[in-house]
C-alpha cells in the first residue's frame, strides 16, 4: 500500500522545510488533528512554519493529501490558495470553517468531502496506517487563479506548471478494527 508515491509523476522541485508544534514527520497525529467523529477528534489544522523556500517564489499553497485512503485516488483534506510570500506560518486551527486563521487573501477550497476546511485524519477501521502528506507548495505566481470552489485536484494540476519548491511533512494515522485511534 506504500508504494504510492504522490509525487512522482509531478515536475521536481526544490526542497525547503516545513514544521509543526502539533506532529513531527512520520510521526502519528495527535487527536486534535483527527476528525471529530473519532475519540478526541476536533478537526483542528496543524500549525504549520516554512521556511528556505527558494528564491522567485511569489505565493504559497497548502495541502493534506492521504495516497492510502480506500478510494482509487487518496483523499483531500486540507486545500489553501494564495498564501502571501510574506507569510510563513499558519497557526493551528487555521483551517477552520471560516478560515479565520489565514492571511487576507488566501483562501480554503473544497476537501474530498465538499467542505472549505480542514478535515481530520479519520481512516477506515482496519485498514492499517494511512500517511498524510502536509505540503507547502512554493509558488512562481501571487495567485494560483483557481475559482474558491474548485478541488484540491485542480489546484495541483494548475500548481505544477508554477511549482519552484515542496516542503513536505508526512504525518500518519491508523484506525484498529475495533474503532479506536491506533
Amino acid at each position: 500500500m506504500h508504494a504510492n508515491d504522490p509525487f512522482a509523476r509531478l515536475p521536481e522541485a526544490a526542497s525547503f522545510t516545513v514544521t509543526s508544534t502539533a506532529v513531527a514527520d512520520g510521526a502519528p497525529w495527535p487527536p486534535e488533528q483527527r476528525a471529530s467523529g473519532l475519540p478526541g477528534g476536533k478537526d483542528l489544522s496543524p500549525q504549520l512554519s516554512w521556511s528556505g523556500a527558494p528564491d522567485g517564489t511569489r505565493s504559497y499553497a497548502v495541502t493534506v493529501y492521504d495516497p492510502d485512503a480506500p478510494t482509487g485516488s487518496g483523499f483531500w483534506h486540507w486545500a489553501v490558495a494564495d498564501i502571501p510570500a510574506t507569510v510563513t506560518e499558519l497557526p493551528e486551527g487555521a483551517g477552520d470553517d471560516m478560515g479565520t486563521g489565514l492571511p487576507e487573501g488566501a483562501y480554503q477550497l473544497p476537501n474530498d468531502a465538499r467542505l472549505a476546511r480542514y478535515l481530520g485524519a479519520a481512516p477506515p477501521a482496519g485498514h492499517g496506517p494511512h500517511r498524510y502528506f502536509v505540503v507547502v507548495h512554493a509558488l512562481d505566481t501571487a495567485s494560483v487563479g483557481v475559482p474558491a470552489d474548485a478541488t484540491p485536484a485542480f489546484l495541483g494540476f494548475t500548481m505544477a506548471g508554477h511549482t519552484l519548491g515542496r516542503a513536505v511533512l508526512t504525518a500518519t494515522a491508523e484506525t484498529t478494527a475495533d474503532g479506536t485511534a491506533a
